[in-house]
C-alpha cells in the first residue's frame, strides 16, 4: 500500500469516526430528550384530529418502555357532539427501526388490554361521520386556481392504503378483550374478541358473537415482514352466521369456513399488483331477490391476481375462479375518466356535430369470462343446490366451453360490446332433471298467475275448443306478432345477442330499466317452465332452458310458436288467440285480417288495457295509434308479408265486436303510449330498420320526443289536429314547443338517418 493510499484511508476512517460520534452524540440528545418529543408528537397529532375531524382525544398516559416501545393508558376518542368511539385502556407497541429510516411507520409488536370500539347510527347521523365530511378549508379551494385539476393515481393511492394497513399488523400481538359494537337504531351487534395472538408466524383468535350465541376463532399463519398471510375463519359446532345482516338486509348468509391467503404485494411498471386467493366452504345464501328456496355451494375458490393503474383497477385473466368441479378465468376492470385540466379541455371533450353540448370522457367497464373445455356432466353437477331447479338430477354427455365478453364505454354506450356463447362438442341429454321440457310437444296444462296467485287452468290441446294449431291462423298475426315481438325467432337459436346490446344502451341512456332482450323462446320457457318469483336465478335458469331447448331441438320452432300464440295473455282473463279473436271481433283465429292482427300484435305489452285504445262506435283512437299501424304495415310489406298500402294497413277497418263495446271508457288522454311500446322485451327488426331509425321503439321516441323534419309532412299535423279533437275538456293540448336540446337532437338525427339512407340505397337493402 502505498503512502498516499495510506493518507486517504486514515482521512477515511477519521471522517466516519466523527460521523458515527455526531451520531451517538445526537442520538444520546434524543434519547435524553425523547420523552418531551412524544409529548410535543401527541399534542399536535391531538390537534390535528380536534381541527381536521372534530375528534375529542384523551391520553392519560404516555412513556418509553424501550427503546423503540411505546405505552399508553387510558385512551379515548368522542367524536364531537356524537357518541364514544373509542375506549382503550392499555396499549403498548414497539416500532421498527429500519422503516423509520424511510419515515415510515411499522410495527414490531403490539399489547392491548381491555379495548372498546363502537359504530352508532342513529336515524342518519353516526359516530363515524368525520370519516365522510372531513373539514375543508374553504378558502384554499376558492383560491385554487380552475386552470388545473389535481390527477389521483390510484396505483399509488392503493399502494399507500395497502402498506398502511400491512405495516400495523405486528409480528407478535397479544389482545386481551377488545370489544367491538355496531349500533344501528335498534339494531345491535357485538363482537368480542377475547384473545388474538401472532407468536412466531403462527395465529390464534377467539371471538365472541353477541355474548355466547356464537364462538368463531381465526388460525394460519401470519409473515407481516414479508408480508405473507393465510388464515381461516370457522365456528364452533355451527356455521358463520351474523343475525344483524339478516335483519336488516333481510339476507341469510351462512358459511362453514372462510379461507382468505395473500402471496404478493408489489409495484412495478406504474402498476400495483397483489395476488392472494379466497375459498368458501357450504356457503348457503337466501334472499328474495336471489332464489325462493337456500342456495347451496359445497365449495368455491379463487386465485386472484389484482391490479391498479393510474386511473384503472381490475383482475387479472391469469386468475382462475374455481366452483365445484369447474374452473373459469375471469377479467374484470374498470377504467375512470381522467379530469383534463383546462389545456387540454378540447382535447378530451369532443364536439359532436352542429357545436352541440360537449361530451366528456366516459368510465369503461370490461368483463370477460372463458372457461376453457370441460366435461359436460361436471358443470351440472357444479350448480349450487336450491339455485336451478327444474335441471337438478339431469344428466348429460359431452364437452362445452363458454365465453363471455362485455365491453361498455358510458361516453359511448350505443358502442357497447356483448358476446356470449356456449360451445358444444358431442353434447347431448341422457336423462332430464326434475322438469321434462319435452312435456310441451304434447297436450298439457297450463296455469297462468296474476300476483303470484293461480288463474285458472288451461289445457294446451285439442281438448280446448279455444286451442288452435298454428296451421289454423291467420297468417297475418302470426307475421304481424312476429314482426313486433321477434323477427327472427326462426332462424335464431333462442338469444338475440344485438337485442341484449341494444337493451344495455338504452337501459344506461334512460338509468332504469325501459327496455328488455327476450325472445319469444325465453319468453315461453318463463311462461311454461319456471315460478314467478323475479330472481336472479329464475333469469339465468331461463337462459339454461331456452339454451338446452334450442340447441338439442328438444321442441320444433313450429311447436314452441303455436304453444306461445295459444297462452299468452291478450286481456283481462283473456289467454291464447282463439279467446282473444272471440272475445275481441267474434271471429276464428283463422279469419283475423290485417288490421285486425296488427292491433292484437300491438296490444301484447299492455293486454289488459287492449279495450283503452277503442272509442264508444267500435273504432279505433286515430291517436297515435294509426302511426303503429303503418310502421308495422310497412316492414311487412317491405319483407313481403303484405301488399304495399297507402293507407293504414287495415286500421280503418278494425271494429270491436258490438256487444262489447259497452265496456269501453270515454277517451283519456293522459295516456301514456310508451306504456304499449310494441317489442318491450327488445327483440330487434332488420338492420335497416333498426339502424335506419325506422324500428318501433324509434317510433315511440320519436313520438314523445319530436318527430324528424322528414316525417313531419306526414305524419306531425294529422295526429296534432286529432289528438285535439279527442282531448277530454279537462286535459289541456299537448305543448308542441320544442327546446334547444331537442332542436339539436332533431338535426343530429336527421344528417344521421340522411347518412343512413343513401348508405342502404347504395348496398341495395332498400328499393
Amino acid at each position: 500500500m502505498t503512502y498516499r493510499q495510506q493518507k486517504a484511508l486514515r482521512i477515511a476512517g477519521w471522517a466516519f469516526l466523527s460521523i458515527f460520534l455526531l451520531a451517538c452524540v445526537g442520538a444520546g440528545i434524543a434519547y435524553s430528550k425523547r420523552e418531551s418529543l412524544l409529548q410535543s408528537t401527541l399534542e399536535r397529532a391531538i390537534r390535528k384530529a380536534k381541527r381536521d375531524y372534530k375528534l375529542n382525544v384523551h391520553i392519560g398516559s404516555a412513556k418509553f418502555t424501550g427503546l423503540s416501545s411505546v405505552a399508553f393508558q387510558d385512551i379515548s376518542v368522542v367524536p364531537e357532539d356524537r357518541d364514544s368511539l373509542a375506549h382503550i385502556q392499555q396499549v403498548e407497541v414497539a416500532v421498527r427501526f429500519w422503516p423509520l429510516l424511510t419515515g415510515k411507520i411499522g410495527l414490531s409488536g403490539m399489547l392491548l388490554d381491555n379495548g372498546f370500539i363502537q359504530v352508532v347510527k342513529r336515524d342518519s347521523l353516526s359516530n363515524i361521520d368525520f370519516l365522510l365530511h372531513r373539514k375543508r378549508d374553504s378558502t384554499a379551494v376558492e383560491e385554487a386556481p380552475r386552470e388545473t385539476t389535481r390527477k389521483t393515481d390510484l396505483s399509488e393511492v392503493a399502494e399507500n392504503l395497502i402498506d398502511n394497513i400491512l405495516s400495523k399488523i405486528p409480528d407478535d400481538l397479544n389482545i386481551n378483550n377488545l370489544a367491538f359494537r355496531v349500533m344501528d337504531n335498534n339494531d345491535t351487534l357485538n363482537l368480542l374478541t377475547k384473545s388474538a395472538i401472532i407468536q412466531n408466524e403462527e395465529v390464534r383468535s377467539t371471538i365472541f358473537l353477541n355474548g355466547n350465541q356464537a364462538t368463531w376463532h381465526i388460525a394460519g399463519t401470519a409473515d407481516p415482514a414479508d408480508r405473507e398471510y393465510n388464515l381461516a375463519l370457522y365456528a364452533d359446532g355451527k356455521p358463520i352466521e351474523i343475525p344483524y345482516i339478516q335483519k336488516k338486509y333481510n339476507l341469510k348468509v351462512q358459511v362453514d369456513t372462510l379461507r382468505a391467503e395473500l402471496h404478493d404485494v408489489d409495484r412495478t411498471g406504474g402498476e400495483f399488483r397483489m395476488e392472494g386467493a379466497g375459498s368458501v366452504r357450504n356457503l348457503r345464501i337466501n334472499h328474495p331477490a336471489i332464489a325462493r328456496t337456500d342456495v347451496l355451494v359445497p365449495r368455491a375458490a379463487m386465485d386472484a391476481h389484482l391490479f391498479v393503474g393510474k386511473n384503472y383497477v381490475g383482475v387479472d385473466s391469469s386468475s382462475t375462479l374455481h366452483l365445484g368441479e369447474v374452473s373459469a378465468h375471469p377479467f374484470l376492470k374498470y377504467t375512470l375518466s381522467e379530469t383534463p385540466d383546462q389545456s387540454n379541455l378540447k382535447q378530451a371533450r369532443h364536439t359532436s356535430p352542429d357545436d352541440e353540448e360537449p361530451v366528456g370522457p366516459g368510465k369503461i367497464y370490461e368483463v370477460q369470462l372463458h372457461t376453457g373445455q370441460m366435461e359436460a356432466q361436471s358443470l351440472f353437477n357444479s350448480f349450487p343446490q336450491g339455485l336451478f331447479e327444474s335441471l337438478e338430477g339431469m344428466q348429460v354427455a359431452g364437452k362445452l366451453k363458454y365465453d363471455v365478453t362485455f365491453r361498455l364505454d358510458t361516453s359511448l354506450p350505443d358502442s357497447v360490446e356483448f358476446n356470449s356463447g356456449m360451445t358444444s362438442e358431442g353434447f347431448q341429454i341422457l336423462k332430464m332433471g326434475q322438469t321434462d321440457f319435452a312435456e310441451i310437444n304434447h297436450p298439457f296444462v297450463y296455469t297462468p298467475y296474476e300476483k303470484g296467485k293461480p288463474v285458472r287452468d288451461i289445457i294446451v290441446g285439442p281438448s280446448n275448443p279455444d286451442y288452435t294449431p298454428i296451421n289454423e291462423i291467420s297468417p297475418d298475426l302470426r307475421n304481424a306478432l312476429l314482426t313486433s315481438e321477434d323477427y327472427n325467432f326462426f332462424t335464431h337459436k333462442g338469444f338475440n345477442e344485438k337485442a341484449f346490446r341494444v337493451s344495455i344502451a338504452t337501459n344506461f341512456k334512460e338509468k332504469s330499466f325501459k327496455r328488455g332482450a327476450s325472445t319469444i323462446s325465453m319468453q315461453l320457457v318463463k311462461n311454461v317452465f319456471l315460478n314467478r318469483n323475479k330472481t336472479l336465478s329464475r333469469k339465468v335458469e331461463e337462459i339454461l332452458i331456452v339454451w338446452l331447448i334450442e340447441n338439442q331441438h328438444i321442441v320444433p320452432k313450429e311447436r314452441m310458436y303455436e304453444v306461445y300464440l295459444n297462452i299468452i295473455e291478450w286481456g283481462r282473463n283473456i289467454y291464447g288467440i282463439g279467446e282473444a279473436a272471440r272475445y275481441y271481433f267474434a271471429k276464428r283465429p283463422a279469419d283475423l285480417d290485417l288490421g285486425e292482427s296488427i292491433f292484437l300484435a300491438f296490444v301484447v305489452p299492455r293486454p289488459k288495457h287492449a279495450l283503452d285504445w277503442f272509442l264508444p262506435d267500435g273504432t279505433l283512437q286515430t291517436r297515435n295509434v294509426r302511426g303503429y299501424f303503418r310502421l308495422i304495415g310497412r316492414i311487412m310489406a317491405r319483407r313481403g308479408l303484405t301488399a304495399p298500402d297507402s293507407g293504414a294497413y287495415g286500421f280503418y277497418g278494425v271494429r270491436l265486436r258490438e256487444g262489447l263495446r259497452h265496456e269501453v271508457a270515454p277517451v283519456d288522454t293522459t295516456m301514456q303510449m310508451e306504456d304499449f311500446l310494441p317489442n318491450p322485451n327488445g327483440t330487434e327488426l332488420d338492420d335497416d330498420e333498426e339502424e335506419s331509425g325506422t324500428g318501433i321503439g324509434n317510433f315511440f321516441r320519436r313520438l314523445f320526443k319530436g318527430k324528424k323534419a322528414d316525417e313531419k309532412k306526414e305524419e306531425e299535423p294529422t295526429v296534432q289536429s286529432e289528438r285535439t279533437e279527442s282531448a277530454s275538456p279537462e286535459v289541456a293540448p299537448t305543448d308542441t314547443v320544442k327546446t334547444r336540446k331537442q332542436l339539436r337532437q332533431e338535426r343530429r338525427e336527421q344528417k344521421r338517418r340522411e347518412k343512413e339512407a343513401k348508405r342502404l340505397q347504395e348496398e341495395g337493402n332498400i328499393p
